[in-house]
């Protein structure tokens, strides 16, 4: 059986992340990966797809972005380009194609079970990130055989989608930016809207992820700090939906209004499926609201109380006052009579770890621990919604929890049994 000090399962930024602060550490580990090719999830996401938050967000430890285009928002081939030069500029061991199969507590330690044999490790780092498997409603056993049917998580492009009219559904970041590329690429969209909210690309002078990386970095040193977990309202709200905001074409506001305007048809939640016909909940403009306003609630408060606190001299808030348009909506639709040929959920993705035989993970499958500390001694989690704050499943984020875990895991030393 193989041995390893520390095994860190999943090499994308989080997994790629512990593994420098591990080696600074001088802690030997092994870092695999299921896929063939370094780069995570992002290898799994549309072709089109940006950052949505700019290239100086990306502060992968040891290797902050450098680039040329602070300000600019790498496409998704460019992020896993820079995640495999992070890989080779760290020297990280990671062994790609290695899926692990289960994981259970073994000799005061853990033993994984991969296809290509047993990995032995005083300490387990999950690393696997947070859009583990895709989410479907029920009803989608509803939809008629002849209508095709795709998760977010399989789209790649509109020429992959069947020919005909599509029903989005769902308004996050995934479903927002893939119902204007749709739209724009010349296909008819109907948008069924979550309760997703809005972020305005900039706010007083500068993009507004700017401002929350300041937050982030720098709140508590003048009396405002981040939100933690600690925070939540509840630990359902962990999983609250991302909101909408687009970093392609050099970046831009995504307003549902004005997707309205431009010819997408724009329905409430959908609800219930009898057949071809689909029926959706009657409060569209209630939710388009609710688009609006998650911004002036949450982060508009966060960013203005900082701005004073630091003392300093940014320009007034100059966006153009929220739209009014109400668009035209029905609550009904019949899916053949609209040349619907596609419904693509844009529903988001549920934890899975159900291959850990571990006792740690609560009612939403989610591991109980403190800052990635789970209850189990050696066994660690990074990369995950709200492991710490909201950046915490994001590049902005990760370098800290990670090294906040090694922290832990140099607490302890671990000599490995012969046989």
């Amino acid at each position: 059986m193989e041995k390893t000090d520390t095994l860190v399962i999943g090499a994308g930024q989080a997994g790629l992340s512990t593994s420098y602060w591990l080696s600074k550490a001088g802690v030997e580990h092994l870092v695999v990966d299921r896929r063939d090719r370094l780069g995570g999830g992002w290898n799994d996401r549309w072709d089109s797809l940006h950052l949505v938050a700019p290239n100086f967000t990306v502060m992968l430890p040891g290797m902050p972005y450098a680039g040329p285009d602070p300000d600019g928002f790498m496409p998704r081939a460019e992020v896993v380009e820079h995640l495999i030069e992070y890989a080779a500029v760290i020297d990280a061991p990671v062994r790609l194609g290695v899926d692990v199969e289960r994981l259970a507590p073994a000799d005061g330690g853990f033993v994984a079970r991969t296809g290509s044999g047993a990995i032995a490790a005083r300490n387990v780092v999950l690393a696997t990130g947070p859009y583990q498997r895709p989410k479907t409603p029920p009803l989608s056993r509803q939809i008629p055989a002849h209508v095709r049917q795709l998760h977010s998580a399989d789209y790649r492009r509109p020429q992959q989608v069947a020919d005909g009219a599509v029903l989005v559904v769902g308004t996050g970041q995934s479903g927002a930016q893939i119902a204007e590329e749709l739209h724009d690429a010349g296909r008819e969209v109907h948008l069924a809207v979550s309760e997703c909210s809005a972020v305005p690309r900039r706010y007083r002078g500068r993009d507004s992820h700017w401002w929350l990386t300041q937050v982030f970095l720098h709140g508590a040193e003048v009396g405002v700090p981040f939100p933690t977990a600690a925070d939540l309202p509840s630990p359902a709200a962990r999983f609250a939906c991302n909101a909408h905001v687009s970093g392609k074409d050099g970046g831009h506001d995504i307003d549902l209004r004005e997707f309205a305007r431009r010819g997408m048809h724009l329905y409430g939640r959908l609800e219930s499926a009898d057949g071809t016909t689909v029926r959706f909940s009657d409060d569209l403009n209630e939710r388009l609201a609710r688009a609006e306003t998650g911004f002036e609630e949450k982060g508009r408060p966060l960013i203005d109380a900082y701005i004073t606190a630091a003392g300093l001299d940014a320009p007034p808030d100059d966006r153009p006052p929220a739209g009014t348009f109400a668009p035209p909506t029905a609550t009904e639709l019949d899916l053949d009579a609209a040349g619907i040929g596609t419904v693509l959920w844009a529903t988001g993705f549920r934890l899975d770890f159900s291959w850990v035989d571990v006792p740690v993970f609560d009612e939403w499958g989610y591991p109980r621990h403190t800052r990635g500390v789970t209850e189990h001694p050696g066994l660690y989690a990074v990369g995950l919604p709200w492991l710490h704050s909201e950046p915490s499943s994001i590049f902005l984020g990760i370098a800290a929890d990670a090294a906040h875990i090694v922290d832990r895991i140099t607490l302890t030393s671990w000599t490995p049994r012969a046989g």
